[in-house]
């Protein structure tokens, strides 16, 4: 009967260890691909997924790091799950270390710049208001977009890109042609989608379509890229960046200039192109205070390396509004139009 007894107890604890052994294989397969699943859902709206750049968009740092908690509420009952909040917020161009007469610069780079030296200094080039193109506006990043709603909230459903032209910076880059084209500055735009479907290379095929406008169109003296910038805010939390301009939201503007400094070498002519961002910076401030963040020189090349007359300008974040976003491309619109009007 011990004998029995022991023989018992024995498939007893077999039994048992069989049960939680088939129990952790169940879960494995089964609970485990069930979590993966949920993480690599992918949501319904049309959303793009961008590998990295290798010469992304400014990214700010100092300004995020000191961005406080709003204490705006999130709505309890929302369509989607809500992701974070959208925080507005006014970077102060008059606390940026470099300044002179309405120019304000933050200087990212090893290089001393003297920007009364360069307000002074002559352009190589003027504009001729004629039938030949002399401003061509392009979009390394053609997708990037705004919200469409002024809300204090984004949920997952947002999306920063998009290939839709009206809601994209094509539809900023075309009010910013139309002002110059109409102030009799033969603008040329093009609408080409750079950063689709592959993020990677953005910059190299954005510089084949300069290349090729400028060869059909050596009258060209000006290259603008225009972008939209993107701040977070904590872990979730997005910032967009918004003044006020004659009673009206406006998404604050930033240029964004490159140079040969550090590693960046084959740029010679870095501080043509300076001359030219100083004078845009000093003209929108005459006309618009506060619309503009302080001009942003960083050790790049953006393709500034093409022209003598190249700009690059970020407008307000993704969560900026459309409409703020395409009130600045009017108001930066009048700016480059009243400057190209004073180098004829």
């Amino acid at each position: 009967m011990r004998k029995i007894s022991g023989i018992s107890r024995l498939m007893g604890v077999f039994t048992v260890c069989i049960v939680l052994i088939s129990y952790n294989a169940y879960s494995f397969c089964f609970k485990g691909r069930k979590n993966e699943a949920e993480t690599l859902q992918i949501p319904a709206n049309d959303v793009f997924y961008f590998e990295e750049e290798e010469e992304t968009e400014t990214v700010i740092t100092e300004e995020t790091k000191t961005i406080e908690e709003s204490g705006e509420n999130i709505p309890a009952s929302t369509e989607g799950s809500v992701k974070g909040k959208i925080i507005s917020r006014y970077i102060s161009p008059y606390n940026a270390p470099f300044s002179y007469n309405g120019v304000y610069m933050k200087n990212s780079t090893e290089l001393d710049v003297d920007i009364k030296g360069l307000l002074e200094s002559p352009l190589t080039f003027k504009i001729a208001k004629n039938d030949t193109p002399q401003v061509l506006i392009v979009h390394t990043h053609t997708t990037e977009t705004f919200i469409l709603d002024e809300a204090d909230y984004y949920t997952e459903a947002f999306s920063s890109r998009t290939r839709e032209t009206n809601k994209n910076m094509v539809s900023v880059g075309k009010i910013v042609a139309e002002k110059l084209n109409n102030a009799g500055i033969k603008t040329l735009h093009d609408t080409s989608e750079h950063d689709y479907p592959n993020y990677t290379g953005s910059y190299s095929r954005a510089a084949k379509t300069i290349n090729s406008y400028l060869k059909k169109h050596p009258s060209i003296k000006v290259v603008i890229d225009l972008h939209r910038d993107a701040v977070s805010s904590g872990e979730s939390d997005k910032v967009k960046l918004v003044t006020e301009i004659e009673g009206k939201k406006a998404a604050q503007v930033m240029l964004v200039m490159g140079s040969q400094s550090g590693s960046v070498t084959d740029f010679p002519n870095w501080k043509e192109n300076l001359k030219l961002a100083v004078r845009l910076q000093q003209k929108i401030e005459q006309k618009y205070p506060k619309l503009a963040r302080p001009l942003s020189l960083m050790p790049k090349k953006y393709n500034q390396n093409l022209t003598k007359g190249s700009l690059l300008i970020e407008f307000g974040t993704d969560v900026n509004t459309l409409t703020e976003a395409h009130y600045s491309a009017e108001l930066v619109g009048n700016a480059l139009a009243e400057l190209f009007c004073e180098l004829t």
